[in-house]
């Protein structure tokens, strides 16, 4: 793939490989310096599948409570505090400095390779026949397994810094890093493989 002129932050090149052809057309990487749309895609049915994956991150990275205190921007080194989008858009830069550090790669391949590992084949669904519900297995669309990847990176994110001395960019690295390895030690490795476990119980 050809080097794009326009990279991430000015740092990270968008030339990167996504070998999950099933997830290839729904992970955006049209070359941004600041990935911010401003919610050009919102109403658009499926719409969000022409938003930049870092800036979907940034948009899960979003949250209230437990995550609320760390997005507060005292643990930004002095890049601002504009607001959450741009709190949780420092976080991410923070995050892949570290990721560049540890892994000698370009972050944004570390984490394609992450969400490609964490997107569940399979989930259920509750079905009622006859007044009984119960559970069915059914395999979960590319565009759902993206964002079910996506979320359980930023909860692990949330989770590994909660009440620690790590800072919310420290979880994330740790996070992605851990899930493009495929390592069961990720929070969103093990939600995927609980999800999929579950789904085969239910078949």
């Amino acid at each position: 793939m050809e080097s794009s002129a326009l990279k991430l932050f000015g740092r990270w090149d968008y030339a990167v490989e996504v070998k999950d052809m099933g997830l290839k057309r729904y992970i955006n990487l049209n070359p941004r310096y600041i990935p911010i749309t401003h919610g050009k895609f919102a109403n658009k049915q499926f719409g969000k599948a022409n938003v930049n994956v870092v800036e979907r991150l940034a948009n899960k990275m979003m949250r209230s409570g437990q995550g609320a205190k760390k997005m507060a921007g005292k643990y930004l080194r002095g890049r601002g505090n504009t607001g959450n989008k741009l709190n949780a858009l420092n976080f991410i830069e923070i995050a892949f400095e570290i990721i560049e550090k540890k892994t000698k790669k370009n972050p944004i391949q570390v984490l394609v390779d992450a969400l490609q590992n964490t997107g569940p084949a399979e989930e259920t669904t509750a079905i009622i026949y006859g007044g009984i519900r119960y559970h069915q297995a059914i395999d979960a669309s590319a565009l759902r397994r993206l964002d079910f990847a996506l979320k359980n990176l930023a909860l692990g994110a949330f989770a590994t810094s909660f009440n620690t001395k790590n800072t919310l960019g420290e979880a994330l690295a740790n996070e992605i890093i851990l899930a493009a390895n495929n390592d069961t030690k990720s929070f969103a490795v093990g939600r995927k493989e609980e999800t999929e476990r579950i789904a085969a119980s239910s078949r």
